[in-house]
């Protein structure tokens, strides 16, 4: 029997803090993943259910987007991704008499953790203007009403349409048709906000904006480099990886301003060593890098690399690459005071790294946000490339460059057209094949669709899935922007912020979740998602749907396209809504790599798209080769008395839905309201280990941005530098502070000064 969600807010005044972890998964895992499982599902539906994560012939995992082995475990899931399961799969619903209870009002003052626990939505409801109860409504009124917004307004530049990174293939494929049709290439996503960087920086200079490696590089490599990145919580799965490759041969490279437990140890819940409480030690060496710090500790080594004889691989280089001369001039001009100051590291330090890079043929390094969101990421990324290129590290086995993507089928959403900059044969395939003429001026990303919003040019804001209110910067601004729309609309399975920040009037469209079975006119469908490494599979539902009232994503494009398209359009909406295998049709004749889709799709294993300096070391660049970058050096300067803060998950969370309030790893229990601070920089403050402080923001607007209530933790943090959770902290996050060249909120270098709260 599943536990009643909580009726009220938990109180979070006075979190439990002990000393931080040093290894993560083990039985511990096991038993916190089925406890919320059970609280969510009961014990039958959790046995069914979590036996078909990432199964072959199941559903793919609704969290993060690291690729499956080919080989499957019987329990081929984390921690996380269950209760990412468990909060889809629950048996708690919010029906419309919840909203005849709960006006919005209240709603509004609740904790995204205690809206959430509510359940899955059961039936789409409307707000009127001026009203504050969410009242039911029928799928055709709630159509009819986004169709009257859409075409009474003056231009079609006046929609933005947000996709989360949940979306299936098919559905974002559907959602950016009908966008295009309809006449704009407004469609900001959530890769603008974690991995835009990544894929600038990556198209330049090597003419993919992917990843280059294959889970199987993982497992051959002889030495990763791990920046910015905790997989213990954000891609457990990847610890197994890991530890395959240590059993290898391989040397792991920590680079981070925190210690995470998960790249410490990792004790496999597979194996009876790993239930046991030993496990594998991962990293080899730790390089505990000031926040910003990255390009520098990059540059320093590509320096040593040039300096050092026979160390460049010298035949890749003069084949396959551009710029070799201008990059090598630029890092010669080193100032190693410059480097040692901003990553925070000794030159002693920085040699080991030199030494394990000199012993390896093969080198990957991994990274993820902690690179991608600071104003100079985009160089930061450039310099990791230049870094691999040096040695010839790409397009080689068990060698390149693996950007970890955060959610499920985010990579696929872009792969399908989901981006407001598309490429000019996108466009033209889409023409050929569809018959209509798509605009061709850009559109908005999620920084530029808010700063629209604020200012009137965007009157109706339409989300397929996602919290764009929590996961966007600046939270007073995106709130003020979001309550300037006429209308606001989400496809969603469950309840969060951005259903009680509304527009004049909002609709909340409930959807079918990964975990449920999808049937249609032509009978049960599945859809299909592309993982971090361009792998691309089938998910398949099992599940009896929450309500006979949800409708899939690609049902509701279609109908909505029908409706505010009318008979203008020619594109055979109606069926692709009864058989998704005529989407899949359509895909294969636009979009590169997907030829012969639903054979391919159709074998259990997928698979993979092409990526040509992965296959054969070409590269699709304007120079046709892989390009070396310079740039100057930038790291974050902070005035004295204040400290660079990172915004992070905790343990207990997975991107702006929070599972629970305790983060085990780090020893944070019952509370997210904590800002971990070195000991000698709190001392230096005047600050003691249990004061309670506000994080108030610094930015050159003259704004003060405030995030009141936090408990200072004393934590082994790099000196200079602070940590707190988000979506809580992203009141901090100027919407104007962003990364040069991909426009991402500059999420993980925001400059703050800490004062004694009033609560203290």
């Amino acid at each position: 029997m599943a536990a009643k969600p909580p009726a009220s807010d938990p109180v979070q005044d006075a979190p439990e803090v002990t000393s931080p972890q040093h290894s993560a998964v083990g039985l511990p895992a096991i038993t916190h993943a089925l406890r919320m499982s059970h609280a969510q599902m009961g014990t039958r539906r959790t046995a069914l259910t979590l036996l078909n994560v990432n199964q072959k012939n199941g559903f793919d995992c609704p969290g993060c987007a690291w690729p499956d082995p080919d080989h499957r475990h019987t329990a081929e899931f984390c921690e996380n991704g269950a209760k990412a399961v468990a909060e889809e799969a629950t048996l708690r619903r919010v029906t419309p008499e919840f909203f005849a209870t709960h006006p919005v009002s209240e709603l509004a003052d609740r904790s995204g953790y205690w809206l959430g626990q509510q359940g899955r939505l059961t039936h789409p409801v409307y707000l009127d203007e001026g009203a504050d109860h969410y009242t039911p409504v029928s799928w055709e009124r709630a159509f009819d009403i986004v169709a009257g917004e859409l075409t009474a307004l003056d231009h079609p530049d006046q929609a933005v349409f947000y996709t989360s990174g949940r979306t299936s293939n098919e559905a974002a494929f559907l959602y950016q048709l009908f966008a295009r049709e309809f006449g704009t290439n407004n469609l900001p996503d959530c890769s603008n906000m974690c991995h835009e960087s990544s894929g600038s920086a990556l198209t330049e200079t090597l003419g993919v904006g992917k990843g280059s490696v294959l889970l199987e590089d993982l497992h051959r490599a002889d030495l990763i480099i791990v920046a910015g990145q905790n997989p213990g919580t954000n891609h457990p799965r990847m610890l197994s990886a890991l530890e395959k490759a240590k059993a290898g041969g391989a040397k792991i490279i920590s680079v981070n301003p925190l210690p995470e437990a998960g790249l410490e140890r990792f004790r496999n819940p597979q194996t009876p060593k790993g239930l046991a409480g030993g496990g594998t030690a991962l990293t080899d060496l730790f390089l505990q890098v000031r926040i910003g710090g990255d390009q520098a500790l990059f540059r320093a080594l590509n320096h040593l690399i040039l300096a050092t004889e026979g160390a460049v691989d010298r035949q890749f280089v003069d084949a396959h690459t551009h710029g070799y001369e201008e990059f090598a001039a630029a890092a010669a001009d080193l100032d190693w005071d410059e480097v040692l100051t901003a990553t925070g590291l000794t030159r002693e330090e920085i040699d080991r790294a030199l030494e394990m890079t000199l012993a390896s043929e093969r080198t990957i390094v991994c990274w993820a946000m902690g690179l991608t969101q600071h104003k100079h990421s985009v160089p930061t990324i450039r310099e990791v490339v230049n870094f691999l290129l040096l040695r010839g590290n790409v397009g080689r086995p068990g060698a390149g460059v693996c950007p970890v993507r955060g959610h499920s089928n985010v990579q696929g959403d872009r792969t399908m057209g989901v981006f407001e900059r598309p490429a000019p044969a996108f466009l033209d395939a889409l023409q050929r094949e569809f018959g209509f003429t798509p605009p061709r001026a850009h559109g908005f990303d999620v920084v530029r669709a808010i700063r629209a919003l604020r200012d009137g040019e965007a009157k109706v804001f339409f989300a397929m899935g996602g919290n764009f209110v929590a996961a966007s910067p600046d939270t007073d601004v995106t709130e003020a922007a979001m309550r300037r729309a006429r209308l606001t609309v989400h496809v969603s399975t469950k309840l969060n912020r951005s259903h009680v920040v509304t527009g004049a009037r909002a609709l909340i469209l409930p959807t079918l979740g990964r975990t449920e079975r999808d049937t249609q006119a032509a009978g049960d469908q599945f859809v299909t998602v592309e993982d971090s490494m361009g792998m691309v599979h089938a998910s398949r539902g099992k599940l009896r749907p929450a309500s006979p009232e949800l409708l899939s994503e690609p049902a509701i494009v279609c109908r909505l396209a029908r409706r505010a398209l009318g008979s203008a359009s020619t594109t055979p909406w109606e069926q692709f809504e009864k058989d998704y295998g005529t989407i899949r049709d359509r895909i294969a004749r636009v979009v590169p790599g997907f030829e012969d889709f639903n054979a391919r799709v159709a074998r259990p294993e997928g698979f993979a798209l092409p990526h040509a300096p992965r296959d054969s070391r070409t590269f699709p660049t304007a120079t046709g080769k892989a390009n070396f970058t310079a740039a100057a050096l930038e790291w974050p300067r902070v005035p004295q008395g204040r400290l660079l803060l990172q915004t992070l998950r905790s343990h207990d969370q997975y991107n702006t839905t929070v599972y629970g309030l305790d983060d085990r790893y780090r020893g944070v229990r019952g509370g997210r309201r904590v800002v971990l601070v070195h000991p000698e920089d709190a001392t230096a403050l005047g600050l003691a280990d249990g004061d309670y402080v506000d994080l108030v923001g610094e930015w050159h607007d003259g704004v003060e941005r405030r995030a009141a209530g936090f408990r200072l933790v004393h934590y082994p943090t790099a000196r200079g530098c602070a940590a707190a959770y988000y979506p809580e902290t992203n009141v901090l996050v100027p919407l104007e502070a962003t990364a040069d060249v991909s426009n991402t909120p500059a999420s993980k270098s925001v400059v703050v000064r800490l004062e004694q709260s009033p609560r203290g």
